[in-house]
């Protein structure tokens, strides 16, 4: 049975893209780690925001990398195992994680903050541009 999408109008042309990056968004289904998104209001001197917010406690920021790759947010945490150590309780695991987060276009990154166990990253949100462009009808006998 083949699946219908909500991208299969004939009306929307060449979405098949954002189709398959919403399909992949749905696969990563890893609570790990929790986060928020918030929005931020704009005032005079900045536009309006998005704030993500990913609680990484026992991360430092040496262990902790953000980048852009491809229209992807990624925000990648690696903790190395401390072999020397012997415990009675473990209940705290030395783990890796990665969170993705696909962005619109125009999107920007404005920059990110650890602080007291929580990594926030601020991105901008486009202004969107009404764009009308008028197309030349060409006239061909045939």
């Amino acid at each position: 049975m083949s699946r219908v999408s909500s991208l299969s109008s004939p009306f929307l042309l060449g979405f098949d893209e954002i189709e398959r990056v919403l399909d992949r968004v749905g696969k990563a289904a890893d609570g790990y780690p929790p986060y928020n998104i918030e929005r931020i209001a704009g005032d005079g001197r900045c536009p309006d925001r998005l704030r993500i917010t990913l609680a990484v406690a026992g991360f430092t920021r040496d262990q902790l990398d953000v980048s852009i790759e491809e229209s992807q947010l990624v925000i990648r945490g690696r903790q190395n195992d401390d072999k020397s150590r012997q415990f009675v309780h473990r209940g705290i695991a030395a783990r890796q994680f990665q969170r993705i987060f696909v962005l619109a276009d125009g999107m920007e990154v404005l920059g990110a903050d650890l602080r007291n166990g929580l990594l926030s990253i601020d991105l901008a949100r486009p202004q969107p541009e009404r764009i009308v462009k008028s197309i030349a009808i060409n006239e061909c006998d045939t």
